[in-house]
């Protein structure tokens, strides 16, 4: 192994995990890209430092990013860090982050085979999105009767106690966990917050790094998506 290619590799690496981007497009970072490119050995040793740490590298647009994934105790969240950040108490409120989090990615991908389909989402799209979705859940009879803390039925019943709005939401600096436009908001500014979206004047659009992510984590996790809707089928 030559010094300079470990050099580089840790160049790469260490920029990486700091979230910056490593773009051919940027002056600042494309020496990097084009070397992890053009070295093989570059190559290797950045993807094994970054797969010891259970860390994945997704292009997007000519554009290099990491992602820690689930499970990963050292760059990932947990559900308490996760909770503390985005300004929650219970684990049935992450639950709704998670579900609007969702809904927000449908509106830019319909299926694993489709690319972007629109430019920008809107916070009340999404709110009518999750609340159409979350009625027809508490209207099923056998998801009605799963009373966990986790379940959809939790959920549902969450979002349909909350007000659509409060005072304090007439305050765009402002989101609280008291109204459906409230938490879709503080989810909204957590997803800012990645580098997963940007703000502006109240169209949310999605980042390369959410391309990357969105795209890059469906197809390396194909099978076990695949095998966990099959689950969740012969349960139903």
């Amino acid at each position: 192994m030559e010094d300079r290619s470990l050099n580089k590799a840790l160049d790469i690496y260490s920029a990486l995990i700091t979230g910056q981007s490593i773009s051919l497009k940027d002056k600042a970072t494309a020496e990097l890209y084009n070397e992890f490119y053009s070295d093989s050995e570059v190559y290797d040793i950045t993807t094994k430092i970054l797969a010891r740490q259970g860390l994945s590298i997704y292009e997007y647009n000519e554009s290099l990013f990491v992602t820690a994934g689930s499970g990963n105790k050292v760059f990932g969240y947990t559900n308490d860090e996760l909770k503390r950040i985005l300004g929650l108490r219970l684990n049935v409120e992450l639950y709704l982050a998670f579900f609007i989090t969702y809904h927000a990615l449908l509106y830019f991908y319909k299926s694993s085979d489709t690319y972007q389909v629109r430019e920008y989402v809107r916070v009340d799209e999404v709110i009518n999105s999750v609340t159409q979705d979350l009625r027809k859940v508490l209207g099923d009879a056998a998801i009605a009767e799963d009373h966990t803390e986790n379940s959809f039925k939790s959920i549902a019943s969450l979002w349909e106690g909350l007000p659509p709005f409060l005072n304090e939401d007439r305050d765009r600096n402002k989101a609280s966990r008291g109204s459906r436009y409230g938490m879709t908001k503080l989810t909204f500014n957590f997803l800012i917050s990645e580098k997963l979206f940007v703000n502006v004047d109240d169209r949310f659009y999605p980042t390369d790094r959410m391309h990357a992510l969105a795209e890059n984590y469906f197809e390396e996790n194909r099978s076990l998506i695949q095998e966990y809707l099959e689950q969740e089928k012969d349960n139903a």
